[in-house]
């Protein structure tokens, strides 16, 4: 049979025409990127149509296609442009720094990428959305991978049931769903039954040497309310305020989870651990956990990327003629640097692979900045050393002259 209105077409949305077809299965789509869809007889129903969410290949100026390497090239050249030492009080900058971290985070990560790239905007919903269609309830509309896309909704005949009249179909009359509401009603309940739990955001500030080196925190995440299980929901014990629950009857309930932070991270990171965000409801999945990265800054090392910069004290004597000196690092060694005679305040020095762990393999390198210091205080022997020094600059000068 069609399924069609007297003397009306099955469906007819303003910009796209879908035709109802009855086999195996029967098929309804609403094109959902149209703000207004005509649905019988020219009534028309008001479409909520979603603004536009950042398209994440495009915040790292790459192309859908693109490599790991093309990604991973991207993203760290926009760090080392946008990243907030670089560009202090700049708030625009700051915010382009978070956005590319996040479009990274998803990017980097195949699995990640991959609901992504079909999914588009709704990708945190991937394990819903195909739960869905095991159950033969398919939201073509999130199938789209780009995001901020409309799509279509599409039904199988199993879930439709007994089609009735259009009135049963939009809940007219009641009678052909279960529950007593209409047919796309209930299919729409059903889908919302099962609700994923929130997402939760929390900083975590680490040290210098635990960014270099890696750390684990322990995490308190808070559960949505529940009734207090001391109680019973009464708020009270035996005529006292129940202290579990300070007498409003819920509990939010406290997880703690402890979560490793990778070596390699900086400020502004977010490190996302799977489902352990939020609980679901009605059976829905958890949410995640996303850790926002703070790093402290450090008494002797400034961090620039990846690339780690310090000043080295180097006596007077060795600056002039030559010497070694030692250079420590965030391993916990100290390096020997050779000088050449007659080197000058304000030289540095590049140790290869002494700097901050790579996220993506390998190491910055160390900047040593030399910084000439005078004996403190000056013996008598040194000060006749120095005048001596001076005398034979000067005649030096003369001679020249």
């Amino acid at each position: 049979m069609t399924v069609a209105p007297p003397g009306g077409p099955a469906w007819t949305p303003v910009r796209r025409r879908r035709q109802h077809r009855t086999e195996a299965n029967v098929t309804m789509s609403m094109d959902l990127s149209d703000e207004r869809s005509t649905l019988l007889d020219g009534a028309q129903c008001d479409l909520y149509t979603p603004r536009m969410a950042a398209d994440y290949y495009q915040v790292l100026g790459v192309k859908r296609d693109a490599t790991a390497k093309d990604i991973r090239q991207a993203y760290r050249r926009l760090a080392r442009k946008l990243h907030p030492d670089v560009n202090p009080g700049d708030s625009a900058a700051e915010e382009r720094f978070k956005e590319v971290n996040a479009a990274y985070e998803v990017l980097s990560d195949e699995d990640a990428r991959r609901k992504y790239d079909r999914y588009g905007e709704h990708w945190k919903q991937a394990d819903q959305i195909e739960e869905m269609e095991r159950r033969g309830f398919r939201p073509a509309g999130a199938a789209g991978g780009m995001p901020g896309g409309g799509g279509s909704f599409e039904f199988n005949a199993s879930d439709l049931g007994d089609l009735g009249g259009l009135g049963d179909l939009f809940g007219g009359r009641g009678g052909g769903a279960a529950g007593g509401g209409g047919i796309l009603d209930s299919i729409f309940r059903r889908a919302a039954g099962r609700q994923r739990g929130q997402d939760v955001e929390h900083a975590v500030r680490i040290t210098l040497e635990e960014a270099y080196n890696g750390a684990t925190r322990t995490i308190e995440v808070r559960d949505r309310l529940e009734e207090c299980r001391i109680c019973g929901g009464q708020g009270s014990l035996a005529g006292a305020t129940c202290h579990a629950c300070r007498g409003s009857g819920n509990a939010a309930p406290v997880r703690r989870i402890e979560v490793t932070i990778p070596p390699g991270v900086d400020t502004g990171t977010r490190i996302r651990v799977a489902g352990k965000g939020g609980s679901g409801a009605n059976g829905g999945s958890p949410g995640d956990l996303f850790l926002r990265v703070e790093v402290g800054s450090h008494p002797r090392f400034e961090r620039h990327g990846d690339d780690l910069h310090l000043d080295v004290d180097v006596p007077v004597a060795d600056a002039a003629l030559g010497g070694e000196v030692g250079v420590p690092t965030l391993k916990g060694r100290t390096l020997m640097l050779n000088l050449p005679a007659g080197t000058q305040g304000g030289r540095v020095f590049r140790l290869a692979g002494q700097g901050m762990p790579r996220r993506t393999g390998g190491y910055g390198d160390l900047h040593a900045r030399v910084r000439v210091v005078l004996p403190d205080p000056i013996t008598p022997e040194q000060r006749a050393l120095f005048e001596q020094l001076r005398r034979a600059t000067k005649a030096g000068a003369g001679g020249a002259a």
